[in-house]
């Protein structure tokens, strides 16, 4: 099974989101903090708003939150709903053409992995990743106080990628 980038990115973001949860983020703070394209996280957060994961507001002072708490988001969910496509095989969709299909074996052994793969997901929810240790904070950088507002920074990366 391999996840896409837009759906690995979907997570990112909303682990980031989950990490800030007393103020609006901008697409382009979560961009420069993974060093991923901006127009493609754009592309992540418009799925994640019209889906209901994200609460995205416009112009100055928006940004974005989550629209549910992180109790709330399972990541079976989320994978379901950004995945284009959880067929691991041709013969998984309709209109098959393997010889094999009608007596394969292998196809019913990958449903149920497939199956239990998406079962373990929904048994974690964004909170869980998050946890309460502040790991994930410090990991983002999100511990750092801001000077002005008392937020916690974001460190700008240099061209070297040192902060």
């Amino acid at each position: 099974m391999n996840i896409t980038q837009h759906t690995d990115y979907a997570l990112r973001l909303l682990m980031y989101l989950g990490a800030c949860p007393e103020r609006r983020v901008t697409i382009r703070e979560v961009a420069e903090r993974f060093e991923i394209s901006r127009s493609h996280l754009m592309k992540v957060v418009t799925e994640l708003v019209a889906k209901g994961f994200v609460d995205g507001v416009r112009g100055k002072g928006g940004g974005l939150m989550l629209a549910r708490s992180p109790a709330a988001i399972g990541l079976g969910e989320v994978v379901r709903q950004m995945e284009p496509c959880l067929e691991l095989l041709e013969c998984f969709g309709t209109g098959s053409r393997c010889l094999l299909d009608s007596v394969c074996r292998l196809k019913g052994a990958l449903g149920q992995a497939l199956q239990a793969f998406l079962a373990e997901l929904d048994r974690t929810t964004l909170a869980d990743l998050l946890g309460h240790d502040g790991q994930l904070q410090r990991a983002l950088g999100l511990d750092e106080p801001h000077p002005a507002s008392g937020r916690p920074a974001i460190p700008i990366r240099t061209a070297a990628g040192r902060r």
